[in-house]
């Protein structure tokens, strides 16, 4: 296990808080703006990557810069939904546009049967596995993304980076609470990642980094951005 960090003061862990987030809109409206601006680009769109919120956003696009990617020169749109019930509805409001994009996303396990529903009414196939969804360019993370990435880094890889951000020493008061005391080291790095959009955001964003920096990126993503890539592109 990584040692405790020396304290951090406030003003410290919200200056590299910003840091991190420079480029993504905050506060309470963030999710909105973030998919309004994608909105934005959908008309000259070639591919459109459905994710669930502002959190996943931040990771494809952390993870296609990491790989020496330009998704908007590419014309690659990253859409933040907002939750996984939203893909019907969204799906709709695209309507024809659909006919001439690339489609792909993440979904969570626990919502997949909704993202199949979602395709199947849209008309996008009829997904029934995992094989089905990975042919139409969605891919399934086990939890969720953050999980993911917790596992592919591990706790001693993750802790480090909590330290760095000076959050470490939060994470281990949470650890000591009851209700968390017996958990799995995962389990209580996933609660304390998404406790609080800013924060699920942030480490979206340094966990996808440092999985890029170890080649070690979850192959959810990985696939992902294959799916969306020149490769892909090369063959229509």
């Amino acid at each position: 296990m990584a040692t405790d960090e020396r304290p951090m003061d406030a003003v410290r862990r919200r200056e590299l808080a910003r840091r991190v987030l420079d480029g993504y809109p905050s506060g309470p409206d963030a999710p909105i703006q973030a998919t309004a601006h994608a909105l934005t680009k959908i008309d000259r769109a070639v591919a459109l990557v459905l994710v669930e919120g502002v959190s996943d956003q931040i990771a494809v696009e952390t993870a296609a810069v990491g790989r020496g990617r330009d998704l908007d020169a590419e014309r690659v749109v990253v859409v933040p939904i907002g939750g996984a019930h939203a893909i019907g509805r969204f799906l709709t409001s695209v309507g024809p546009q659909l006919t001439r994009v690339r489609l792909g996303g993440l979904c969570d396990l626990a919502e997949v049967n909704i993202v199949r529903r979602g395709l199947a009414a849209a008309g996008i196939g009829a997904p029934r596995t995992h094989g089905d969804l990975a042919e139409l360019g969605f891919f399934v993370c086990v939890d969720d993304l953050e999980d993911e990435l917790i596992r592919a880094l591990g706790v001693d890889g993750v802790e480090p980076i909590l330290a760095a951000q000076g959050d470490l020493g939060s994470f281990r008061t949470m650890q000591g609470q009851p209700v968390w005391r017996d958990r799995r080291p995962e389990a209580q790095l996933r609660r304390f990642m998404g406790s609080g959009s800013r924060r699920k955001s942030r480490y979206a964003r340094l966990l996808v980094e440092a999985a890029i920096a170890r080649d070690v990126l979850p192959q959810p993503l990985d696939r992902l951005l294959a799916s969306v890539g020149p490769h892909w592109r090369a063959h229509q």
